[in-house]
């Protein structure tokens, strides 16, 4: 999607948004928010109360919420002008901090999802279940659910392999993401998802059963070649993970050789569901 603002409704009230292509963020206005959850319908007045909040904030020592971010954002005016600005843990931390009875529900479920984390941890078995209740409630398809946990598996072993080599988490696992998705896919892991023009959503919710299997076994193929190999640097993990992502490449090439047909699909999750079920209506 090109344009890179939009204005969002809450509750039938505005709420400015900005989503920032390079960090894959979206970004809300402070003063906004805070104006839905206070009942605060005048903005200077909104304004002052966000002002005073961030300083006892600041004095409680709370610097998730207080580190300034400023963005220009379209006023009351129609002219654009800088605001404070928070990211989605932010806002979550803000929403938090604000003695409304809006913010409870917030609240209440952001209690219950960090009870369901800790539980998870203690027995991840639970993670899966939860997954597997939310994608059927999403529509999936039980075989597609299926499918999308296995690939789950798939992952965790890949990424168990990287942690006995070294890699290290965050930017290291993304690099060599990115080598595999590149080397089986023909697109980078942000090219893909712009391709499919999915923001925040997750890549591999979004893809075919045969893109599913695929992405495994390129990930299962690094992994085998990652033991074999032993590599002792991080260049040398990248070049596994291309090996193994071309292996699921060619294979990708030979599918649409004999079926004439693209393998990696614009479809997102919402296109796909809308297919199925219009083929289910139509069987």
């Amino acid at each position: 999607m090109e344009k890179k603002t939009a204005i969002k409704l809450f509750e039938s009230k505005k709420i400015r948004t900005h989503w920032d292509d390079e960090q894959e963020k979206w970004y809300f206005s402070v003063v906004d928010v805070v104006a839905v959850l206070t009942d605060q319908s005048d903005f200077q007045k909104a304004r002052k109360y966000w002002n005073k909040l961030r300083e006892r904030l600041t004095k409680e020592g709370n610097q998730t919420v207080t580190i300034r971010h400023r963005l220009k954002m379209p006023a009351a005016d129609g002219k654009m002008r800088m605001t404070d600005v928070a990211d989605t843990e932010q806002l979550f931390r803000l929403i938090q901090s604000v003695p409304s009875k809006k913010a409870e529900p917030f609240k209440v479920w952001l209690a219950k999802v960090g009870r369901e984390r800790i539980d998870e941890i203690e027995d991840p078995e639970l993670a899966f279940d939860r997954a597997m209740e939310t994608y059927s409630k999403l529509g999936y398809s039980p075989k597609w659910i299926n499918q999308r946990l296995k690939s789950i598996e798939v992952r965790k072993e890949l990424t168990d392999e990287w942690d006995n080599r070294g890699v290290k988490k965050g930017l290291g696992y993304a690099i060599l993401t990115n080598d595999i998705t590149k080397a089986w896919s023909g697109f980078s892991v942000k090219e893909y998802k712009k391709y499919k023009n999915l923001k925040k959503e997750n890549l591999r919710d979004n893809m075919t059963n045969l893109e599913l299997v695929l992405n495994m076994l390129s990930e299962a193929t690094t992994t085998e070649i990652s033991k074999e190999k032993k590599p002792k640097t991080f260049e040398q993990n990248r070049k596994i993970a291309k090996q193994g992502g071309t292996i699921a490449g060619n294979t990708r090439k030979e599918i649409e050789e004999k079926t004439g047909k693209k393998v990696v699909t614009s479809l997102s999750a919402k296109k796909l569901l809308n297919r199925n079920n219009e083929n289910e209506q139509t069987d």
